[in-house]
Formats: C-alpha cells, structure tokens, sequence
C-alpha cells in the first residue's frame, strides 16, 4: 500500500492516492481504517484537457481533446463506490491520438474510402469521418461497397452524432471482412472512427452514404435470385424473403425494423443446391455460390426432366472451372451410366449442347483444392418439331423468333466484333431424323488483328469488353483513301503496366515510323497519320491481363492550308492555337513529369508537323533544380516497374537547404 502500484477489481483499474491522512486511508497496518470518499485525481490526457475538479463520490469529471486529435476512451467518467470499501473511477482516463486522416462530409450523398483504396491502408492509422445531414430533420444511412480490415486488430468503430469517441453513441464495432448491409444513424450526423495498428494490413473499405427520413432503416435491398415482400422500412416494418425456384434460403426469412434505426438482421442470400432436380420447362443451373467461387471437395447431381417426347438444350453463359482437376460432365438421361454429351474443365465457354432424350443429368465435381468462378447454364425444353432457343449471342442482334421446322434466324454482330462461330443465317432442318440448326450457333467476338478499309470503324483488343489473353501478337492495318490521313480516338485504354504493349505506327508496317507505344492507362487524347496508313501491333506477355483498349478510326481530309490539330501530351498543357502552314506550337509538362522532347512542333508545307506529340514521362531518377518542384515515382500514376534503382539529385540555390 505504502507503493504507488495498482489495484485491479472487477474491471476497474484503481490508482491510491498520496494523502497520509486517516481521513483518507483505505488501509493501514491494523487492517480498514474507513472508506475513501474520494477518487483520485485522474489528471489530464496529453493533448487534451479535463473539465471538472470534484473527485468526491457521485461526481463526473468530462475530457475533451486538441483540434487534430481523436478522444479514445470515455469521453466522462464517474468517481463510484466499489465493495464498499473503494472510490474508484468508473472508467479509465481516456487518451487523445493524432488524427491522420479523414475529412467532414455533408450530404445528401456520396461515397469516401480508406487510406490509398483499394491498395493497403496505413499503419498506426487515426482516421475520423463525421458526416452531417443538410437536412437537420433526416438520418445518416451508409452501406460498404467493400470492407476488408485485419481482422481483431484493425477496427472501424461507427458512432451516432458528432462527438466521436464517445462509447455512449457507438453504433458498431466492425472488423475482418463482415458487415451489415446498412447502418443508420439516429441523429442528422453519423462519425467513423478507424484505428490500424503497426503490423500488417488489407485493402480497407469503400463506403457509400446519403441522407434518409427519420424512424427508418433504410432500404436494405433484394436477396440475388430473391424474392421480397415489403416495401416499408419505418420503425417496425417487416419484410419477408423467399428465394426463386431451385434456390435455397440461407438466414432470416423475416427482418424488422428496430427503434435504434437499424435492421434485426442482414438480408438471407439465396444459394443454388448441391443435389436437385428440375421439372419446369427452363431455368438456370448455377455452381454453387456462383460467381464467388464454389469451394472444395463438392459432387454436385442436378437432373432436368422435361416432359417425354421432348427435348432440352443447354446454353453456357459462363464457365470458368479449374482446369484439368474440376469437372462438369453431362450425360444424356438420368443414371450414372447414361452416355456422356459432353466433359468440361478450365475457362473455355463451351458450345449450345442438346439431348437426345427428355432427361439431362449434370455432374459436377471439384477437387481439394482451388476453385474457379463457376458456371451460369440456363436451359429450355422443345418440341421434336422446333429446334432449341439459340439465344442471343453476346455482342449481336438476332433477326427472327420462329424457331418452327423450316425457320431461319440471322446473326448480326456488332460493330468491332466478328463472327468466331458459325454463319450470318441458321435454318431449323431435319437431320439423320433429327430436328436441329443447320450449323452452329452464332458467336461473336473481337478479332486479334486485321484489315480496315471502310471510312470509320472501332478496333477492339481481343475479348472486349473482357480481359485480353495472355501470349498475343495481334496486327491491324487500317488504310484510307489516298490523299487523306487517319485519325484515331482512344475511348478506352487499360492494359498491364510495361508488359503488355500496344504500338501505333504511320506507316502500312512494323517498319513505319513510330507515332507512339502505349502501356497501363495514360495514351493521349487522338493521333494522325502523315499518310493514308496506320499499323497497330499489340503484344502481350504470359501473364496478368487487363480490359483493353476501345478506339475509334476515321479517315479525314489535310485542309490545303493548315495541318491537323497535334492533340495535347497526358499530364501536359499545350501553347499556341494556330495549326497553319509556317507556324509553331510548344509544350510543357505538370510538375514532376518531364518533355520527352523540347522543339515546337512546327507545320510544315506537305500539311504534317515536324515531329509526334511529345510525351510528359515521370522518369527514373535525374537532376532537380529550382526554389521548388515534385518528384515522382516511374511511371507514375501508374505502377511503377520492377527492378529499378532511381536517383535524383536536388540542387537549390547556393546558402539555401
């Protein structure tokens, strides 16, 4: 007792005071003396200050923090009686931490993100969001796009009002990966409160808020392949959920809206079952817990019976298994040793399959290790006289819905797209006695390469609007009329940074001149050619892919006085607005980026500038002069590349630092 040394009891940490008096004393050598009616003074936190003098039983004492820093803890404490001995403090002084990061937000909506989203947040992280309604009579609901904290050790705490710390308006506590689909505040403001420790982290959060009416908890959506009844989200209000056909409900099948504004429970999901047997005449075989991914160690069984005399066909909308150890089988009736159609791994989208028969069984089966997305079916029955539902093919118009013995539809795809499979028109035509499409069914896809003569069109790398594969070599040569030049407009560009590589060159071949080579996001505004060719050469290496590239192309006609508009260099401002024969036009760059090359671009008599656009580059390493400027990182914004080692050499002003 005699030490400054701390006692523990029942949660509460007790400090003794110094004062020797028996007034005072909890202890002494004979034992109790009486009980203390005073706690201790509890001091201030650092960075902050304390409001209240009166340590006597029953009192409170408030602590508050500096601008730019964060209370953690209670924001009062109160001096109490404990085992009828103790004064104690009913809660630990609070401290104050800098605030790192965060803002104050205000509505009617919007969206805001961890530290450096969707890349690893800080470490030693304090982050403070308050967002205010406009409307002083209306709530704060917000809803994660994505959450991803390490788990027990990173926290995202979510507080009602605008006193953030306080454990009295806590809300939730939320850390790992889960979290509830909405969180609505009670008052018109709402805090959040991230705090990350010193060790390793995730890719945090992106979070969407907006303003609601008071009393509700907002509308927390529709399961996926669900059904819900209910379209009232006030305090009380109940919604009810059931899944679609051959779906099974996973959690609650009711919610209710509770008086603190927020939900009893997370909506269910709807999960498609392992074992089932379909009767109805179409519908949709999915993987489990498609498109996530479907797990480990399954051998899923799905039969479809049609009625007999009858038959089914089966379109692949997705498939993406993992190759050569995860397998989709499907046989042609309704027992294990029924004839096998067809036997599907890895990523390829299989072809339209039909039975002969009125039953399809599907077997599928998954190893113990690595999964793919899954697989999306749907199918439909027929008639022996009509031919199956061809569907309409991804980037494609289809003419025709007569599907009848003698019918025909046609195909048409898209402009950039071709056709990879089958011909413009299919007929329905009896076969060996059997009713089936004269060919397969239409397909249609982005070539990898080719030749352009017509007066505009779209190039697209191959798999547009998806990823490019890997390994490509892809050439296009797009020619115009004599006496006219080509111009060509990026609408979309994102491939993998220093690896996969698209080049442009003015010329009808590689041995052309080269107008640029272009790689990750950053491709200017539109080029030209100095004469009626363009060659494009896409490369790509054997790993990683990326969306591609869009471009548009049309020929345009030298006027007889000026040359074209050159365009201006990504990350650069351009000086000079007259393009006739004679004149000049020069460029600089933003801060931290650096002129490929310094000489205007002058026009000269055969209508084309004296040399390409030049390019704004964020360069490795170099020598830096002046009062002031910005460093950056290669490449920058985009990922810099590997095996660097890059030096820059600051020099200022002599006497100066």
């Amino acid at each position: 007792v005699k030490k400054a040394i701390d006692f523990k009891s029942r949660g509460f940490k007790l400090f003794p005071g110094k004062d020797n008096s028996n007034k005072f004393s909890i202890l002494n050598e004979g034992g109790i003396k009486q009980a203390s009616n005073l706690c201790p003074d509890p001091g201030e936190p650092e960075n902050g200050k304390r409001i209240g003098s009166d340590f006597s039983l029953g009192a409170t004492v408030q602590f508050s923090c500096d601008e730019d820093y964060v209370l953690q803890g209670s924001k009062s404490i109160t001096c109490q009686r404990i085992a009828e001995v103790f004064a104690a403090w009913s809660d630990h002084r609070p401290v104050c931490k800098v605030k790192t990061c965060g803002s104050n937000l205000q509505g009617p909506g919007g969206t805001f993100t961890s530290p450096n989203f969707p890349f690893q947040y800080d470490s030693n992280a304090q982050c403070v969001w308050v967002i205010t309604a406009i409307n002083t009579n209306k709530v704060i609901q917000i809803n994660f796009e994505e959450f991803d904290l390490e788990i027990g050790y990173d926290t995202l705490t979510i507080g009602d009002g605008g006193e953030v710390g306080d454990p009295k308006t806590v809300l939730q506590v939320l850390t790992g990966s889960f979290v509830p689909d909405l969180i609505v505040s009670m008052s018109n403001q709402m805090w959040l409160h991230l705090q990350t420790d010193e060790s390793v982290g995730s890719i945090g959060f992106k979070v969407n808020y907006k303003e609601i009416e008071k009393e509700s908890c907002g509308d927390p959506g529709t399961p996926l392949y669900g059904i819900r009844e209910g379209d009232g989200f006030s305090n009380r209000d109940i919604l009810r959920f059931e899944c679609q056909f051959g779906f099974e409900l996973i959690g609650e099948k009711s919610i209710i809206c509770q008086e603190n504004n927020q939900w009893s429970a997370n909506i269910p999901i709807c999960i498609f079952p392992c074992l089932s047997n379909f009767t109805a005449p179409m519908g949709t075989v999915l993987s489990p817990d498609y498109p996530e991914g479907y797990g480990n160690n399954l051998n899923c069984i799905w039969t479809i019976i049609s009625d007999p005399g009858s038959r089914i066909h089966l379109s692949f909308n997705d498939f993406d298994l993992e190759s050569q150890f995860d397998f989709l089988a499907v046989k042609d009736g309704d027992s294990p040793d029924s004839p096998i159609i067809g036997t599907f791994t890895g990523a390829e989208v299989p072809s339209h399959l039909t039975s002969n028969g009125h039953i399809l069984r599907l077997e599928f089966q998954a190893d113990h290790s690595m999964s793919g997305r899954g697989f999306n079916i749907t199918y439909n029955t027929f008639g022996h006289n009509e031919c199956p539902d061809p569907g309409v093919p991804i980037n494609a118009r289809r003419f025709g819905d007569n599907f009848q013995l003698g019918s025909s539809i046609s195909v048409i795809c898209e402009e950039g797209f071709i056709k990879t499979q089958g011909t413009e028109t299919i007929t329905c035509m009896l076969m060996d006695g059997k009713v089936m499409w004269s060919g397969p069914i239409p397909k249609c896809g982005a070539p990898c390469g080719g030749h352009f003569s017509s007066p505009s069109g779209v190039i697209l790398s191959p798999g547009w609007p998806g990823y490019y594969k890997d390994s490509l070599n892809c050439e296009w040569v797009i020619e115009a009329e004599p006496g006219h030049s080509i111009k060509i407009t990026f609408e979309r560009f994102q491939t993998e940074l220093n690896y996969d590589v698209l080049e442009v060159h003015d010329g009808p071949n590689l041995l052309s001149p080269l107008l640029g080579s272009y790689n990750g996001t950053q491709v200017p505004q539109f080029l030209f050619s100095s004469s009626n060719f363009i060659y494009l050469l896409f490369t790509t290496d054997n790993s990683r892919s990326n969306n591609g590239f869009k471009i548009h192309y049309e020929s345009v006609t030298v006027n007889t006085y000026s040359c074209l508009d050159p365009g201006i260099p990504v990350h650069g401002r351009r000086y000079g607005h007259d393009f006739s024969i004679g004149s000049t036009v020069s460029f600089s760059c933003d801060p931290g980026y650096r002129l490929s090359h310094e000489e205007p671009l002058l026009c000269e008599k055969n209508h084309w500038w004296s040399h390409p656009l030049p390019t704004c580059d964020a360069l490795c390493g170099g020598d830096v002069r002046g009062p002031s400027g910005t460093i950056l990182s290669p490449g920058y914004p985009d990922l810099y590349p590997n095996s660097l080692n890059c030096t820059w050499t600051v020099d200022v002003t002599h006497g100066k630092g």
